[in-house]
């Protein structure tokens, strides 16, 4: 049960974190945003635009949040990997295609059952730089942490 839990917490650590660098680095070097106000974007999606006038409070909620999708995602992969032994055998094949998955997942349901407003357009730059973070620095790391489990 150890090895579980620490594999849980491992990757859900370090795909939040690396994914929360990922968009405070590349919207400030984009759009030149604030740190806070990436959080507070995150705080969105359940407060809605009142997030965006809180300070610091809200900010660690966008945190909090963003931590909670990311452990989720890795409890999700971790389960599955207890029936899927190719996501233990071909972490990073299997991590690779579900950082896709989760990305569409977001995108597609979380995003849109969120109070952000609806997005019209995805520029490719944000669409790519997307997918290969969801894919590399969520996906992979995930299932490398995973496969921890089962050694």
């Amino acid at each position: 049960m150890n090895r579980w839990l620490s594999s849980l917490a491992l990757g859900g650590f370090t795909a939040g974190v690396l994914d929360i660098s990922y968009a405070v680095i590349f919207s400030r070097l984009r759009s030149g945003v604030a740190p806070i106000r990436v959080l507070h974007s995150v705080a969105s999606g359940l407060l809605g635009r009142e997030a965006y006038s809180g300070g610091v409070g809200t900010a660690a909620l966008g945190l909090f949040l963003h931590f909670v999708i990311a452990f989720g995602a890795a409890g999700v992969y971790l389960a599955a990997s207890r029936s899927l032994r190719v996501l233990v055998e071909r972490p990073v094949l299997s991590g690779v295609v579900y950082g896709v998955f989760v990305y569409a997942f977001m995108n597609l349901v979380v995003l849109p059952l969120s109070r952000l407003p609806p997005r019209t357009s995805f520029p490719a730059v944000v669409l790519i730089t997307g997918l290969l973070v969801h894919m590399f620095l969520i996906g992979v790391p995930i299932a490398l942490a995973s496969r921890r489990a089962h050694d």
